[in-house]
């Protein structure tokens, strides 16, 4: 009887580490917040070297090297215009200062005051995640570039 206890609770305990393993590998394939603050400059430093045609369109590009797991830049003019998208290019040319996220938080908007009031900042918001298609918490690193905010989210795990 001991024994067949003892052969459940081993199996639970095992269970248990492969669960907690498979949930540090999901958490390990996320982008961290240093790796969005250096996207955002190594971003800059590309727009800065090749110019805002060739560093938009690179980061718009679905093969861009901006692109890393669920981390991915966007850059906003001050206004709320869109010029480049790393997720989504249909919403580059789009004026999205009203948009609003699940909670009705104008992120876009809060996001260009922050931009001319501050060199950098992070902003928390909800967004789909493009990994897992789910909206989820999302924290954005932002760099103020000239008339635009270039910016590199990480989803937050819950």
């Amino acid at each position: 009887m001991q024994t067949g206890k003892m052969s459940r609770c081993a199996v639970w305990v095992a269970m248990f580490g492969i669960c907690m393993a498979g949930g540090a590998a999901y958490a390990a394939d996320n982008a961290t917040a240093k790796e969005a603050e250096a996207m955002v400059k190594k971003g800059i430093a590309f727009i800065k070297a090749s110019g805002k045609d060739k560093g938009y369109a690179e980061i718009t590009s679905k093969k861009s090297q901006f692109i890393d797991r669920d981390l991915y830049l966007v850059v906003y003019r001050l206004d709320g215009m869109v010029m480049a998208h790393g997720a989504n290019e249909k919403m580059v040319g789009h004026n999205l200062i009203d948009l609003k996220d699940v909670d009705g938080k104008e992120f876009v908007r809060e996001r260009v005051q922050l931009g001319k009031s501050k060199a950098s900042f992070w902003q928390d918001y909800k967004f789909t995640n493009p990994v897992s298609r789910k909206i989820e918490p999302k924290t954005m690193y932002c760099e103020r570039l000239d008339d635009t905010v270039v910016c590199g989210g990480i989803y937050k795990k819950v």
